[in-house]
C-alpha cells in the first residue's frame, strides 16, 4: 500500500546507501554493485502501476512468466486483479470436478457392565469367570462422498452397515443437490436397504431474509406396512450476533414439536431446549467452555430431564495433533445407569466409542469413568503424543530448511555484504545522534530466543543486526511496519520456519532502553516504556 512518494524515497535512500561510486574497495564495490541492481530493478517494477499489479498478485514468479506482453498497457490493477480473479474462480471449479470430499464415521458400541455388576458367587466355579467379560454388542459404520457435476450441482452418494446383538443392516443413498440462488438450494434423496424400503425425500433451505432462514425435509418411505411420510421443517433466525434460535416441527412415526436457543461466543457455547413429542418430551441446558489455548481445549456439561428419565453428561476434548481432536464424556441418567463416551475426530473421519459400564447409579463406576480416562491421557500425552509431535515438527522444520536452504545462504551474503556497505553510513548517523543525545542502537538481535525453562534445551538461533537497525534510523526515530524483519537490509532468517523475535538495546537522552518485539509485530522507537529503571 506504499504510495509513489513513499517508494522514491526509500529508493534514493537505498540507491545512496548501496551506489558503487561510493567505495574504493574492489570486493565492497562488486557487492555494492549487486545490491544497487536489484534495489534498481525491484524499484522498477513498483513503480510501474502494471508491473506492480502483477508482482502483488502473483510475486516474482508472476513477474518471470511469459505472455504477459499481449495484455494491454492500459489495462489498470484492478483489471488485471479480476482477470486473476477470474482464472482463480476456473483453477477452483476445476479443483472442484476432482474433490470428493469423503466422510465416515465408525461407531463401536461396549458393553463393560460385567466390570461392576458381577455375580461372584452363582459363577465361582465356572471356568474363566474370575475374568470380567466385555463385549461388543453394537457397531455402525456410514461413509459419503461428494461428487461436484457443475459449479451449482453436486451428487452425493452416503451408504451405512449397522449390527446389534448379532442382528444388522444396511442402505444406501443418491442425493442430488442444486444451489438455485445465492438464497437457496434444493436437494432429491433417493434410498434403498434390507430393513427397509425405497426412500425419496426433497429437501430445500431458503433463506427468508438476512438473518432468517428456513429448511424443509419431507420424504416417502415404502415398507410392508405401507407408505410411511414423514415432514420436518426448521425455522431459525439470528437473534443477535452470537445467538441464534430454532423452531422445529416434525411430523411422522415420531411427531414432536422443539424449540431451542443456543448462543456462541469465542469463549462459549450454550444450549437449551424444549420437546414435546411422542415418545420422547424433554427439556436440556448445556454448557461449553472454550479455553483460548493452542490445544483448544473444552470442556461442557449438560443436564437433560424428560419422560424418558434424567441425564446428566460432562467431558472434555482437545486437540492432539493438527488435524485429530480427542474427547471423552461421562453420562449418568436414571434410569439408563453410567456410561463414557470417546470420540476421536480425525480429518472428516469420526470414530465413536460407547462404553456402557452399569445399569445402576454405582458411585465407583462413576469415578472410574471420570478419573480413568484423564489418567490415561495425560500419561498418553507425555509419553506418546508429545514426543511424536516435537519429532513431527522436527521432521517439517528439516525438510523445511533442506528445500529453503540455497535461498537463504544467498539472503545470508547478501545481508552480510550490506551490512559491510553500511558501516561508513552507520559511523556517520552515530556521530550525528551523538551530537544532539539522540538514538543510538547499542545492541540488537533477530531469531529464536529461548526464555521459558521447559525449552532450555532448545537451541538459541540468533544474528547480530544492530549495524542494520542503526542505518534505519532517521531524526531519532526508528519505525518498523507489520511484517517479517527478515525482508529488511541486513537482515535474513536464521531459523526457517521457527518463531522470531527482535530484541534491542538502545539508549537516547543518555538512558539505556530495551524491547522484545515479534517478529510480524510493527515496532516504534523511541519509548518512555522501554526504558530500564536505573534501581532495577
Amino acid at each position: 500500500q506504499a504510495s509513489q512518494e513513499e517508494l522514491k524515497a526509500a529508493y534514493r535512500r537505498l540507491c545512496m546507501l548501496y551506489h558503487p561510486d561510493k567505495h574504493r574497495d574492489p570486493e565492497l564495490k562488486s557487492q555494492a554493485e549487486r545490491l544497487f541492481n536489484l534495489v534498481h530493478q525491484a524499484y522498477e517494477v513498483l513503480s510501474d502501476p502494471q508491473t506492480r499489479a502483477i508482482y502483488d498478485i502473483y510475486g516474482r514468479r508472476g513477474l518471470e512468466m511469459e505472455g504477459w506482453e499481449v495484455v494491454e498497457r492500459k489495462r489498470t490493477a484492478a483489471e488485471i486483479r479480476e482477470e486473476f480473479e477470474r482464472l482463480q474462480r476456473e483453477r477452483e471449479e476445476r479443483r472442484l470436478q476432482q474433490r470428493t470430499n469423503p466422510k465416515g464415521t465408525i461407531s463401536v458400541g461396549i458393553d463393560a457392565t460385567d466390570l461392576f455388576d458381577r455375580y461372584d458367587e452363582e459363577y465361582e466355579d465356572v471356568p474363566g469367570s474370575s475374568f470380567p467379560q466385555i463385549e461388543i454388542n453394537k457397531m455402525h459404520i456410514s461413509q459419503s462422498i461428494e461428487a461436484p457435476l457443475t459449479s451449482t450441482d453436486t451428487a452425493i452418494l452416503s451408504g451405512n452397515l449397522s449390527t446389534q446383538n448379532g442382528n444388522g443392516g444396511g442402505s444406501i443413498n443418491l442425493a442430488l443437490r442444486r444451489v438455485t440462488s445465492a438464497k437457496g438450494w434444493g436437494e432429491l434423496e433417493f434410498g434403498a436397504g434390507d430393513l427397509h424400503g425405497p426412500l425419496f425425500g426433497l429437501k430445500i433451505f431458503r433463506n427468508l431474509t438476512p438473518r432468517c432462514f428456513i429448511t424443509t425435509n419431507c420424504a416417502l418411505q415404502f415398507s410392508s406396512r405401507g407408505i410411511r411420510p414423514g415432514l420436518t421443517t426448521v425455522l431459525a433466525r439470528n437473534l443477535d450476533k452470537n445467538t441464534m434460535g430454532y423452531l422445529q416441527w416434525r411430523w411422522g412415526i415420531q411427531s414432536a414439536m422443539n424449540t431451542s436457543i443456543v448462543r456462541d461466543t469465542k469463549t462459549s457455547h450454550f444450549t437449551v431446549a424444549m420437546q414435546l413429542g411422542i415418545p420422547h418430551s424433554f427439556m436440556m441446558v448445556s454448557y461449553q467452555h472454550k479455553f483460548q489455548d493452542e490445544d483448544q481445549t473444552r470442556v461442557k456439561g449438560s443436564l437433560k430431564v424428560g419422560f424418558f428419565g434424567t441425564i446428566v453428561e460432562y467431558g472434555a476434548e482437545r486437540k492432539i495433533s493438527r488435524h485429530s481432536v480427542l474427547g471423552a464424556t461421562v453420562s449418568v441418567g436414571v434410569p439408563q445407569g453410567v456410561s463414557l463416551k470417546i470420540k476421536l475426530n480425525r480429518a472428516s473421519q469420526t470414530y465413536f466409542f460407547p462404553v456402557h459400564l452399569t445399569d445402576q447409579l454405582l458411585p465407583s463406576a462413576v469415578f472410574y469413568a471420570t478419573v480413568g480416562p484423564l489418567v490415561i491421557y495425560f500419561a498418553m500425552h507425555r509419553l506418546v503424543i508429545k514426543p511424536y509431535l516435537r519429532a513431527q515438527k522436527e521432521r517439517e522444520l528439516e525438510k523445511q530448511r533442506e528445500s529453503t536452504a540455497s535461498d537463504i545462504l544467498q539472503k545470508k551474503q547478501e545481508a552480510e555484504a550490506a551490512v559491510r556497505l553500511m558501516q561508513e553510513s552507520v559511523r556517520r548517523i552515530i556521530e550525528a545522534e551523538e551530537a544532539r543525545m539522540g538514538l543510538i542502537v547499542v545492541n540488537a538481535w533477530y531469531g529464536k530466543f529461548v526464555n521459558d525453562n521447559s525449552r532450555k534445551n532448545e537451541k538459541v538461533k540468533v544474528i547480530d543486526v544492530t549495524v542494520p537497525l542503526q542505518c534505519l534510523v532517521k531524526d531519532s526515530k526508528l519505525i518498523l511496519t507489520e511484517a517479517s524483519k527478515a525482508g529488511l537490509p541486513g537482515f535474513y532468517d536464521p531459523c526457517v520456519g521457527e518463531e522470531k523475535s527482535l530484541k534491542v538495546l538502545y539508549q537516547f537522552r543518555g538512558v539505556l532502553h530495551q524491547v522484545m518485539s515479534a517478529d510480524n509485530e510493527a515496532l516504534r522507537i523511541p519509548k518512555q516504556s522501554h526504558r530500564i529503571d536505573a534501581d532495577g
